[in-house]
């Protein structure tokens, strides 16, 4: 926020004398107030760029068969650039929605999955295969079927949540508790659709449910990356803004905020970058938690501009990194969830039982 910069000039006597034998010092009040602290925010952020340069370097390079630096080699490692890519992509939005939406909650346990974005996806998967058998789930492929599931959770986000915000007893503790009772009962539709299915109709169907990078197709990417780099970049030069919301309502709105106004913006362009990762990939319940958690312990400030570049950094990593583990030792090439719901699920029972300390 603002730098407070304190100079004087003191005489033995206590008595400042214009700058006639005076010595004079700095106070200096920012997001990073020490050397220490800056020093260990750039060896974190050093550390983080390292670990991402070498998974994306591990998933081009282990398993090609041709020399490295070699024509085959990289012929061979462009065609896996899209899932380098794809991996960016939904790291960048989950960070920055997690990040922002727990920033506008006040509250570091929630993230933007609490929205129904995840259950949409699986009522919008799960009835295609109903009503249209295993047809659904290429009925569902294509440009224009992701844009429209892409503007079908946007607009119905904001269609609810915005209602509920503006209404006159309207506050993120109803907003949450009808997030909660949708996505349940969204759940509970797509459960009865799915008893209903044949074994095969389901078993294609499943592969759908799991939040895995193979389910993304490259010919969506023209698409997300305009609309990720929008939304983030918006975020991003909203970070003095979400500063002063982390204060509190009251004290934001004592500090000249227009509050209503910035929530239902950030809301507006959470629900973009939480929108693009589902329709991408496929849920990914404790992604966002996961990386949001880390970028809080690993950045140590409360200036969004710097847990913005950590927390997507740390998405990458962990991303890549799960990725990498599960094609390389387990042999289930893109179906990163099964570790990432694993580890992030340790991780919210661990915060869970300690989040009178966070």
């Amino acid at each position: 926020m603002a730098q407070i910069v304190d100079t004087q000039e003191d005489q033995p006597g206590g008595r400042s004398l214009g700058g006639r034998g005076a010595s004079s010092h700095e106070r200096r009040s920012t997001a990073l107030p020490t050397a220490k602290s800056r020093i260990r925010y750039a060896v974190v952020l050093t550390i983080l760029c390292v670990l991402a340069g070498g998974f994306a370097f591990g998933v081009l390079a282990v398993g090609n068969p041709m020399p490295v630096g070699s024509d085959g080699f990289w012929r061979i490692a462009k065609m896996r650039t899209t899932n380098i890519t794809v991996m960016l992509i939904v790291a960048f939005c989950q960070a920055m929605a997690t990040v922002s939406f727990q920033t506008i909650t006040n509250n570091r346990i929630i993230t933007p999955s609490i929205m129904g974005f995840e259950s949409l996806y699986t009522v919008v998967q799960t009835s295609s295969v109903y009503f249209l058998g295993v047809a659904g789930v290429v009925a569902l492929q294509g440009r224009v079927q992701f844009v429209g599931q892409v503007l079908l959770m946007v607009a119905l986000a904001m269609m609810l949540y915005g209602w509920l915000l503006r209404g006159k007893y309207g506050n993120l503790q109803v907003m949450l508790l009808v997030g909660i009772i949708i996505g349940g009962g969204l759940g509970s539709v797509s459960s009865f659709m799915q008893r209903l299915l044949t074994p095969s109709e389901f078993d294609v169907l499943a592969a759908r449910m799991f939040g895995s990078i193979s389910n993304a197709n490259a010919d969506y990417l023209p698409i997300a990356i305009p609309l990720c780099l929008a939304a983030g970049g918006a975020l991003w030069f909203k970070s003095r803004q979400l500063n002063l919301m982390a204060l509190g309502k009251e004290t934001a709105i004592g500090l000249g905020l227009n509050y209503k106004r910035e929530l239902l913006q950030t809301l507006f362009f959470v629900s973009i970058l939480m929108a693009v990762s589902t329709a991408l990939i496929g849920p990914m319940t404790f992604l966002g938690f996961l990386v949001a958690t880390l970028a809080y312990q690993f950045a140590d400030t409360y200036d969004h501009r710097k847990i913005f570049p950590v927390a997507v950094l740390t998405g990458f990593v962990v991303l890549s990194g799960a990725y990498f583990v599960m094609k390389n030792i387990f042999y289930a090439q893109g179906v990163v969830s099964i570790i990432i719901e694993m580890v992030g699920g340790v991780t919210f029972l661990i915060v869970m039982l300690r989040k009178g300390r966070l």
